[in-house]
């Protein structure tokens, strides 16, 4: 283990050999175009700011990060790191865990605690999460992955006739949506938590299909499941395209699958990335906390700004 989260009086000693590290051998991509483990890295409030910006500059190359062995970590040290990465942002409908200022809690034996469908967090708010830190707390001895996407990459490698289409489209998200016909399959518990809970209050935003990342500048696709309609076209001629589009998002070559521990934390940048937990895990207990950080209002590339159709 390097210096970070040694003791005070150990620490001023190694730090520099820890950050040397970090930077030179911990960083461990897993695939080419998305993801990286982070290995000799314990999570706290205390780390010093050269690892956190090393951490972010990681994060804005590889859209996720991994780390195992973060069990040290309960909902305040969670929320206590998250915070050295930015603001926290609670769920706009759902509610926090007992205790916390923040944290979502997604459980399966509950309502809504899946997330079993592609989608960027909070999508239907015109200023949504710009990251997101996701702690494993109980997890399946088999099953109950998630998979991200990086929708930079999805962008880039679109033919320039799709890239001119993405470019001049704009969409509307919602969390107001038929949730039993979507999900055929769905269980009594989660549809009735999506309309009593997650639907409680209704947000619609209407985004660029591209945003322009503020930090990068890269471009993205802005999909995902909150996405209802492409302004201007039909729910049918909506559907195709969407279709059409997602289907570069969800290529294998841009995605990566990670298997859940009990105390690993994954941190996603919200604005390049799409996710699903796969949902195969049958009747087993999973439980994981998420903390969703502020994030900006998408602009597009003509420089039109998402813009909110209802209050939020």
């Amino acid at each position: 283990m390097t210096g970070i989260g040694l003791p005070e009086r150990t620490q001023t000693v190694t730090l520099h050999q820890t950050f040397d590290a970090l930077r030179a051998g911990n960083i461990l991509p897993v695939t080419p175009r998305i993801g990286a483990e982070i290995r000799d890295l314990r999570l706290s409030a205390d780390l010093p700011q050269p690892v956190i910006d090393t951490l972010w500059q990681a994060l804005l190359r590889h859209k996720v990060l991994f780390l195992r062995g973060q069990s040290h970590l309960d909902d305040a040290a969670q929320e206590a790191f998250a915070l050295r990465l930015g603001e926290l942002a609670p769920h706009p409908t759902q509610p926090v865990v007992k205790g916390s200022a923040s944290i979502l809690e997604l459980d399966s034996s509950r309502g809504g605690g899946r997330a079993d469908r592609w989608h960027t967090d909070v999508t239907f708010v015109a200023a949504y999460p710009k990251a997101s830190v996701l702690r494993g707390v109980v997890i399946p001895d088999l099953g109950g992955d998630t998979i991200w996407a990086n929708t930079v990459s999805a962008y880039a490698d679109l033919p320039a006739p799709l890239k001119a289409l993405a470019d001049s489209l704009r969409a509307v998200h919602s969390n107001a949506y038929d949730y039993a016909a979507d999900r055929p399959a769905a269980r009594t518990i989660d549809v009735t938590y999506h309309a009593e809970v997650f639907a409680s209050a209704v947000f619609e935003t209407e985004h660029p299909v591209v945003r322009v990342h503020p930090e990068t500048g890269e471009r993205s696709l802005l999909l995902g499941s909150f996405l209802q309609r492409f302004a201007g076209l039909s729910r049918e001629d909506s559907a195709r395209v969407y279709d059409l589009l997602q289907a570069r998002v969800t290529a294998p070559e841009n995605t990566v699958r990670w298997r859940w521990q009990a105390g690993d934390v994954v941190i996603w940048d919200n604005r390049a990335t799409q996710h699903v937990a796969v949902n195969d895990y049958g009747d087993a207990h999973r439980v994981v906390r998420r903390v969703t950080l502020a994030g900006d209002v998408p602009v597009g590339p003509d420089g039109r700004a998402s813009t909110p159709r209802t209050a939020n």
